[in-house]
């Protein structure tokens, strides 16, 4: 199956293990010297409709990536990665 990465931005990212939705893929790491993508990056939740900010960013490794689905990811594992906030 062929994804691009712009594709990705369309599918959630849902725990297989307890249903838990992320949310959105909103960007992806790749490794430029393989080609491979390394992590699926889910923008935070927005705080008071935004006027707080956002929530830390959920970052999850490729190798928590178990099923991929027309609308959806499912990951696995206790959660994501340590949350991490943009710069910029």
């Amino acid at each position: 199956m062929d994804t691009r990465i712009g594709d990705l931005r369309c599918k959630e990212v849902i725990n297989v293990t307890d249903g838990t939705r992320y949310g959105y893929v909103g960007d992806v790491e790749v490794d430029l010297e393989t080609g491979q993508v390394r992590t699926l990056v889910v923008p935070g939740r927005l705080r008071l409709f935004g006027l707080l900010g956002r929530e830390a960013e959920r970052v999850f490794s490729w190798s928590a990536v178990r099923r991929f689905g027309e609308d959806i990811i499912l990951v696995e594992g206790e959660g994501p990665a340590p949350a991490r906030h943009r710069r910029g």
